[in-house]
C-alpha cells in the first residue's frame, strides 16, 4: 500500500500530461513568425503572454477545418 501510494501522484502526472491541450497560452513556433496574438519569445516558442487562451491545431501544409482558421505561423485558430 505503501508503495502504491508513493508511486500515485507519478501515475496522476502521467494522466495529466498526455491529456490533450484545449487552449494553448504558449505553442512551439513551427516557422519563421508566430501565430495572430502570440509574441515570439525567441527561443522556438510563442506565447499570449498570459492574456488570452486560444484552441490552437497545427495545419501541416493543408488548409483549415470547418470551423477553424488560418491565423499564421502554420496553425489554425478555433472559430
Amino acid at each position: 500500500m505503501r508503495t502504491f501510494l508513493m508511486i500515485l501522484p507519478v501515475l496522476v502526472g502521467a494522466l495529466v500530461s498526455t491529456a490533450p491541450a484545449l487552449a494553448q497560452r504558449q505553442v512551439p513556433k513551427i516557422g519563421t513568425i508566430c501565430p495572430m496574438g502570440y509574441v515570439d519569445k525567441l527561443n522556438g516558442q510563442c506565447s499570449t503572454l498570459g492574456l488570452v487562451n486560444y484552441t490552437l491545431q497545427p495545419t501541416h501544409g493543408k488548409a483549415c477545418l470547418e470551423g477553424w482558421m488560418n491565423v499564421g505561423g502554420g496553425y489554425c485558430r478555433k472559430k
